[in-house]
């Protein structure tokens, strides 16, 4: 009876081992940044209809990195495969916001997959998105508007 229990609980055991979901590390890079003021923040999402999200209510998770040689990098760890997008905020003032002039923001931000916006490529989701299967390093292309 003894054995039988032993062998069981291997079973279940080695069953678990097959459903522990791998996870992976995704590296943003960002350069081109106009100056070294202040940071840069970047917002991942996972959820079709998250982007646009201006008030950062929608991210799955979000860091936030210095600037240095006007570059910044920042990895988000043990994510599970997926699609996902990112956003990210040159954050010169270090409010956390998308500071804007008359419409426009006053600092840079950028987007997975987009090189540039305006009213007729705005950003969202599904342009926005990739699929993560394993290690990864995406640019995102800051724009000052």
């Amino acid at each position: 009876m003894k054995v039988i229990s032993l062998i069981l609980c291997f079973m279940f055991g080695l069953s678990g081992w097959n459903s522990i979901e791998e996870s992976h590390d995704l590296t943003v890079h960002v350069s081109q940044l106009r100056n070294n003021t202040g940071v840069v923040q970047f917002a991942l999402y996972n959820k079709e209809g998250s982007i646009p999200d201006e008030k950062y209510k929608k991210q799955y998770k979000i860091g936030k990195s210095t600037i240095q040689k006007n570059a910044a990098t920042f990895v988000f760890s043990n994510l599970p495969e997926g699609t996902y997008a990112i956003n990210i905020l040159h954050d010169e003032n270090r409010n956390g916001q998308i500071d804007k002039g008359f419409i426009l923001p006053v600092e840079g931000i950028g987007f997975s997959n987009y090189t540039k916006i305006g009213l007729t490529n705005r950003p969202n989701y599904k342009d926005a998105s990739f699929e993560l299967k394993g290690k990864k390093k995406v640019d995102v292309k800051v724009i000052y508007m």
